[in-house]
């Protein structure tokens, strides 16, 4: 009789263990710079998918971190990836950079060369998955929304989003390609060749449109 009882008592601890370990949500952090920092926002891409998330009646299975700072480029990433990512312990970590090292290259002077970009984006990703995280990589979206290939960075851009589109393949990871749904979307919406007003308000940064389109492309990814 105790025997049996000693079983019963492990069983249903064994089974309570089990619903709260099912009842936990999967931690999602959006990792990245200005463009992620504004995703928390009234009307960012990271509050949309928590309000379509309600909508959809699971909103308690995730929970959603943004993690973006001003100006990051993939080695400031790499450098507070322990405080701001690892120390949290998430499930998931969006990578959403590349706009900085390419833009700041023509403007200031401080951008990111290609092959560093490389080294410092594989070691990122390294580094999440020996914690058993998965990985989640984007190409960088847009410096300037003009359709005729005359942004000034344009061939840049192509070339860091191959960069990733590369390494994600090598290490087995999700892609969000933001590079190449933001030329299709531009190709059928700008008749005007606008460099912006279309999914960005500044040629990189988000409007309601935008921040829309990228919350659609990251539920996809994210929510399985």
């Amino acid at each position: 009789m105790k025997t049996s009882f000693k079983t019963l008592l492990l069983v249903l601890l064994s089974i309570s263990m089990f619903s709260l370990k099912q009842d936990k949500p999967t931690k999602v952090i959006f990792f990245g710079d200005s463009i992620t920092q504004a995703g928390v926002n009234p009307g960012g891409y990271i509050t949309k998918m928590k309000e379509m998330l309600e909508k959809q009646g699971i909103k308690d299975k995730y929970q959603l971190i943004g993690a973006g700072i001003g100006g990051n480029k993939v080695y400031d990433l790499y450098l507070r990836m322990e405080d701001d990512v690892l120390s949290q312990k998430p499930d998931v970590v969006v990578i959403y950079v590349g706009v900085n090292d390419v833009w700041h290259k023509a403007s200031y002077g401080t951008g990111t060369d290609a092959d560093k970009f490389g080294n410092f984006y594989t070691a990122l990703i390294k580094k999440l998955q020996s914690q058993g995280i998965k990985v989640i990589c984007c190409t960088p979206a847009a410096i300037g929304e003009r359709t005729d290939n005359s942004n000034q960075q344009d061939g840049d851009l192509n070339h860091y989003s191959n960069i990733i589109r590369t390494i994600s393949a090598k290490f087995d990871c999700t892609l969000i390609d933001l590079r190449k749904e933001f030329i299709s979307y531009n190709l059928k919406n700008n008749p005007n060749n606008r460099e912006s007003g279309i999914l960005t308000t500044d040629r990189v940064h988000l409007n309601e449109i935008g921040n829309q389109f990228v919350a659609d492309l990251m539920m996809k990814a994210v929510i399985k």
